[in-house]
């Protein structure tokens, strides 16, 4: 059983810091302004031998309202606290403490969960009088640490050691141990059943507020992100673990993504990275457009990312149930990708409303489906059968020097996405256009419509160059 720890503590403490110092990782978005974090994420820690279950929140607040964004951070923290099996609440030693950091000791005390207090940003003498104001708040002595300078890991060790052990035993350790041992040794189709078995990374992108954490809720059948009428709501971007039909994936709700131009505060340009990141990293990218507001220039701009990045791409028509007018966009919709991204023909799109939960079905059919085909590998002997059939009804043009060019060979040389080489007499004097023909005639002959295909042309070298 893996230790799961929840932070918390009022906004502006260092919790993502810590986060982000535990996890070896950038992952939390971290800022000057208060109230960054407002969703919760989870990431695997390391301390020393420790390994555990660590949850990021958003700041404490005293707000029980769910119609205010402070209320709603609130709930968010106060499930995590439900599920977490201890609770490290962060104070913050330079400035003392608060009365709100009293309050939620307090809070905190009447709970069955064990809580460590730790006292963050105790380098120096400027957090003394701070470290000694915890001792206070009657939740046990508390661990200086500075996590920005990663000081004090070794006293957290400490109070996390008993707790670790609680929630694994030596014992189960040291079975686990003889249980690997014993299976060391694998064969190669157990190795490739290990790689089909990842968990698939899916992206959830899109303008603000056209409910991609909507979306991302009902797939997950719990309230898991943030959500209500205001636009921005998400900042970071927050990966969840989910499964679908047996299927293993990887939710990845973002930030709203804005034109650069209207782009001025420093925290929504690192909410931007971070959404770019999460496309970079992710398998496949599942773009939410408002079904009154399909395609827009920002949506397009987002698209072309996502195809240049190499990413398998769907469509998410929401908010399907409030459409005006259907049959219009529709019709609007495939001319905008059509003539928008010709170099990508295909891409599929479906319709769905996260806010009564149609079509999600359709969803991850068209998923899966993308996926697979982003996924595919074409034998070398079709490929050159196809490329002589293509080459003989549609020749190569003349060359630089008058001759024309010869396309000898063509073969795939990986996936994700299908990247091929074609051998070609003179490289250079291809033209796009016939490289054009050469990637449609590849879509029409393997079924890969819908998905990214990267063509490279090399020339082989001359074994007469350079000689008389």
């Amino acid at each position: 059983m893996t230790l799961t720890v929840a932070i918390v503590g009022r906004p502006n403490v260092g919790k993502s810091t810590l986060f982000n110092r535990l996890t070896g990782s950038r992952s939390a978005i971290v800022h000057d302004l208060p109230g960054v974090t407002r969703d919760r994420r989870d990431g695997d820690a390391r301390l020393g031998d420790l390994s555990f279950r660590l949850v990021d929140t958003a700041g404490l607040e005293d707000s029980n309202d769910l119609s205010t964004i402070e209320g709603r951070m609130r709930a968010q923290t106060d499930s995590a606290i439900r599920l977490a099996d201890v609770v490290m609440m962060l104070v913050d030693a330079r400035a003392g403490v608060t009365p709100l950091d009293a309050h939620f000791a307090d809070l905190l005390r009447r709970q069955a969960k064990p809580v460590i207090l730790v006292a963050n940003k105790c380098e120096g003498r400027a957090g003394q009088p701070g470290l000694f104001e915890a001792f206070g708040l009657g939740l046990g002595d508390p661990v200086p640490i500075s996590a920005e300078h990663s000081e004090g890991m070794g006293d957290l060790y400490d109070a996390l050691r008993p707790f670790a052990d609680a929630a694994d035993p030596p014992a189960a350790k040291a079975e686990e141990a003889d249980f690997a041992a014993d299976g060391a040794e694998e064969t190669d189709e157990e190795v490739e059943a290990k790689l089909a078995a990842r968990p698939v990374s899916i992206a959830i992108v899109g303008r603000p507020n056209v409910g991609k954490s909507t979306l991302v809720n009902r797939l997950l059948g719990e309230d898991r992100m943030l959500t209500g009428p205001e636009a921005g709501l998400t900042r970071d971007a927050i990966a969840t673990p989910w499964e679908w039909q047996g299927r293993r994936l990887v939710l990845v709700d973002t930030a709203g993504l804005r034109r650069k131009a209207k782009i001025e505060e420093s925290l929504e340009k690192l909410s931007a990275q971070d959404t770019l990141n999460a496309v970079r990293m992710a398998n496949l990218v599942a773009l939410v457009l408002d079904a009154n507001a399909v395609l827009e220039k920002q949506d397009l701009t987002i698209a072309r990312h996502v195809v240049d990045e190499g990413r398998a791409l769907i469509v998410v028509v929401n908010k399907w149930d409030a459409a005006e007018d259907k049959g219009e966009i529709l019709e609007r919709l495939k001319l905008r990708l059509a003539t928008a991204l010709p170099q990508v023909r295909g891409i599929p799109f479906v319709t769905v409303s996260a806010l009564k939960g149609h079509g999600l079905d359709r969803m991850m059919d068209a998923v899966f489906k993308t996926y697979d085909l982003w996924n595919r590998r074409v034998p070398t002997r079709p490929l050159n059968e196809w490329l002589r059939e293509m080459t003989e009804r549609h020749p190569p043009p003349l060359g630089s020097l008058g001759r024309r060019l010869r396309v000898r060979y063509i073969t795939q040389i990986k996936t994700r996405p299908p990247t091929f080489v074609a051998f070609v007499s003179r490289a250079a004097d291809m033209p796009d256009s016939y490289a054009r023909y050469l990637v449609n005639g590849l879509r029409d002959a393997f079924d890969l419509d819908g998905i990214p295909i990267r063509l490279l042309l090399r020339q082989g070298k001359n074994p007469y160059a350079g000689k008389e």
